[in-house]
This record gives structure tokens, C-alpha cells and sequence, in this order.
């Protein structure tokens, strides 16, 4: 009786332990393209579902996948939940919100990788690719500059990014920013893009 009763609290322990065992799957990456309209996403909800078919595409699947894209109407640190996020090795960016844009965040160039587990080339790399749509301050809320609320794919317009490797041509806290190190100059075209070393690509999170 003894011995089945032990067993029985055994089972139930590590039936506990499973369900709250660290779910370290990807729930994080840098979109390894741009859908091929610059900076017209088609809106949040374009941006999202790109998010969500490049998971899939890479065998993610069960989760809500959110651009971290800011709008006039909405901010890119409230769109992502609450975190952890782990990239597609499995290695933490960050437990939540405000680490992710505090001291705390482990996003680097080794870490910021693409839904196919591939590092982002970054600046001393040809071609750079460092500069990531936010649209957003260092804090997460919504810039001015947003290529039209991610409607805007020609010569007018600009976005701010950010430096997926966390580096710049100085040492400034804007140039080692994740989220938000400078405009984009010349307009939402994906070439306008390049010319500061980007190719308008973004961020993803899974929001659950």
C-alpha cells in the first residue's frame, strides 16, 4: 500500500513538474526577409500575419506569432505579451518586458536570429542588414516616423530601426540599441532601406 501510494505521489509530482516545465521553443526571430513592399506591411495585421506564416513555414507551430512594429495607435512592447522568449537555438532574449528593453536583454547579433535559426548580418558584413523595423523609442512606445503606420512602400516616408547586432559608427547608446537607432532616409522603398544597412526586415514575438 505503502510502496503504491508512493508512487502514486511520485506520478503526480512529475506530472506537475511537466506543466510547469520552461517552454524554451522559439518565441522570438528577425523575419530572414521582407514580404517585398519596403515599409507597406499592410498594416499591424499584415505584419502579423507575415509573422505567423514564416513560423509556420519553419515548424513552429501553436503560437501567436506579433510583429514588434509601433503605430500611431499602438506601442510594440505592449503587442508581445509577457515573455520569456528564446530564439531558435533555444537561448533566452529576455524573461519580459521590461528586460527586453532594459540592461537585462540578451539580444545580440549571436542571439537576434532569423526564424531559420541563421545570424543577421550586421555591420563589417556585405550586405548589412543590422538596421530592424520598430518604428519605435528605446523604451517601446511609438516614434513618429512609422512609413505611414507600415502602409507606405515608396519614395516618401521613413521608419525608425534598430541594430539587431547592437552596433553603429560610434559608441552612442543609439547606435548599440536593438529598437531604435536611427531613421531611415530616402523614403520606405526596400533600396532606400539598404542604403543604411537595412533590408526591412523585423522583429517577431510570440505573444503567448
Amino acid at each position: 500500500m505503502k510502496r503504491r501510494l508512493a508512487f502514486a505521489v511520485t506520478a503526480l509530482a512529475l506530472s506537475f513538474a511537466g506543466a510547469y516545465a520552461q517552454d524554451t521553443s522559439m518565441g522570438f526571430f528577425v523575419t530572414s526577409a521582407n514580404p517585398g513592399k519596403g515599409g507597406d506591411l499592410g498594416g499591424l495585421a499584415g505584419a502579423d500575419a507575415y509573422c505567423n506564416t514564416l513560423a509556420t513555414a519553419s515548424g513552429s507551430t501553436g503560437k501567436n506569432w506579433k510583429a514588434y512594429l509601433s503605430t500611431d495607435a499602438e506601442n510594440a512592447k505592449d503587442r508581445i505579451f509577457t515573455g520569456p522568449w528564446y530564439n531558435a537555438k533555444g537561448e533566452k532574449i529576455a524573461d519580459d518586458v521590461a528586460a527586453l528593453h532594459g540592461d537585462a536583454s540578451n539580444l545580440t547579433k549571436q542571439t537576434a536570429l532569423n526564424e531559420k535559426g541563421e545570424v543577421i548580418n550586421g555591420r563589417g558584413d556585405t550586405p548589412n542588414r543590422h538596421d530592424i523595423l520598430t518604428g519605435s523609442l528605446p523604451d517601446g512606445t511609438a516614434a513618429p516616423e512609422t512609413c505611414g503606420n507600415w502602409t507606405m512602400g515608396g519614395s516618401e516616408g521613413a521608419a525608425i530601426v534598430g541594430h539587431s547586432d547592437r552596433t553603429g559608427l560610434d559608441d552612442s547608446a543609439a547606435a548599440k540599441s536593438w529598437n531604435s537607432s536611427h531613421s531611415t532616409r530616402g523614403g520606405c522603398t526596400q533600396e532606400a532601406f539598404k542604403t543604411t544597412g537595412g533590408d526591412g526586415l523585423f522583429y517577431c514575438f510570440a505573444a503567448n
